[in-house]
């Protein structure tokens, strides 16, 4: 009886069949992760996106500022996109006394949060934070004592900082934040990024 080799055959089978189960399985596994970090990384570029479109809003709202000497009124009107706090951010462009050098935050989860403008791009809200921090003569400028004047041959160092959200319900789902450092023409002529 122990010579017979009846239902070898099956136990094969049975075998082989487990081993291919458990390899499927493992597959499986592989690929729900695969797509559920692809998924990630596409709603961070997304987040990413739209605090990049902070950016250049800020700049556009440093430039028109400048030009205009008080933040344009099409910003502070009912519907704007972004909603501005003008009082706040005109001083702090314009950099008028206890305002230069005042650092707040874009991140809500920062103890100095207070957000100088809120855009809705997309399915996020982007909080919008722009901070003066100097200002210097232009290279071939020659260099005065004290501050610069306002006007012509000055440039003005400011911080940007645009920190994105998308939210279901009440919990944060993705967050994005993108800063940069701008050096505009005291006229509002023009702003490029220095980082």
């Amino acid at each position: 009886m122990l010579s017979r080799e009846d239902g070898i055959a099956m136990l094969t089978v049975l075998m082989l069949t487990i081993i291919l189960t458990v390899i499927g399985i493992a597959a499986i596994t592989t690929t729900s992760l695969d797509i559920k970090m692809a998924g990630g990384e596409r709603i961070r570029e997304s987040t990413v996106n739209a605090a990049e479109a902070c950016m250049s809003s800020g700049v556009q709202i440093i430039q028109q500022t400048l030009q205009n000497g008080a933040v344009p009124g099409t910003l502070t009107a009912a519907g704007a996109n972004p909603v501005v706090t003008a009082a706040p951010l005109e001083s702090e462009i314009m950099g008028y006394p206890g305002f230069l050098g005042f650092s707040d935050s874009a991140d809500p989860t920062s103890g100095a949060f207070a957000p100088n403008a809120v855009l809705t791009v997309s399915n996020y809200t982007v909080n919008m934070d722009i901070d003066r921090l100097y200002t210097q003569p232009m290279s071939g400028q020659p260099a005065g004592f004290g501050v610069p004047a306002q006007g012509a041959g000055v440039q003005i160092i400011y911080r940007i900082d645009c920190f994105a959200i998308t939210s279901v319900g009440v919990t944060p789902q993705a967050s994005g934040r993108v800063t940069g450092v701008y050096s505009c023409v005291a006229t509002g002529q023009s702003c490029q990024r220095k980082i």
